[in-house]
């Protein structure tokens, strides 16, 4: 599913890599934490396996396909295979619950029967069937998080990427949270999960790629 080697990222003007030489891999079907403090590197990472930046040096093959000499179709088609759940959330202000949810389906053409059928499923999947017409502003900060999951996982991506998704939320709402992502790991999806709270691994056991200033150590 993903495999990572001598993985370095340097921003533009910056003395030191973000990420010097990192090689790790992830099963397909697999769960991974993604720990380290504020800092060490866990979105930058994240970043790249979301195809948001690419590598200053190394390798890294996603899905199948080596970055290296993806063409821009190909790296399209895997964006569309990842789906990413963001700590503050990223939903439209303007649109329903509903909405979100639909967007990815919408922007990829779906028919419009199709994509109903699909959000009130997703929206039930999550507990919110009953909030599918309110906007972000009316829901609390766990349901936000709830509709964001389920906008990322809608068109049913071999792998999800999760940034802190606990870190504004309170003890339920986290356990509601690792119980969806749970679910959606034992149907199929690759789960990778950054984490500063080393309490969440109690809840769901996995393995651990840890981050310390840039540099991996698997656990």
């Amino acid at each position: 599913m993903i495999a990572a080697e001598n993985l370095t990222l340097r921003y533009p003007g910056a003395s030191d890599p973000v990420l010097d030489g990192l090689t790790f891999s992830v099963e397909a079907g697999g769960f991974r934490w993604l720990l380290g403090p504020s800092g060490a590197g866990k979105t930058s990472l994240l970043r790249l396996l979301a195809l948001a930046a690419r590598p200053t040096e190394g390798r890294l093959v996603l899905l199948g396909t080596d970055l290296e000499g993806a063409t821009r179709r190909e790296r399209t088609r895997l964006r569309r295979r990842i789906g990413n759940v963001f700590q503050d959330f990223r939903l439209l202000p303007h649109l329903s619950a509903f909405d979100n949810v639909a967007l990815p389906l919408r922007l990829a053409g779906r028919p419009e029967g199709q994509i109903r059928a699909d959000v009130r499923e997703m929206l039930d999947w999550v507990g919110l069937a009953s909030r599918a017409d309110a906007p972000p502003a009316r829901l609390s900060g766990g349901e936000q998080q709830r509709v964001a999951i389920a906008r990322a996982v809608i068109a049913r991506p071999a792998l999800l990427l999760a940034d802190e998704p606990t870190g504004n939320l309170d003890e339920a709402q986290a356990e509601r949270l690792m119980q969806l992502l749970a679910e959606l790991n034992r149907l199929g999806t690759t789960v990778l999960v950054a984490t500063h709270n080393t309490g969440l691994l109690k809840q769901r056991p996995g393995d651990v790629l840890r981050l310390e200033a840039g540099r991996a150590g698997l656990f």
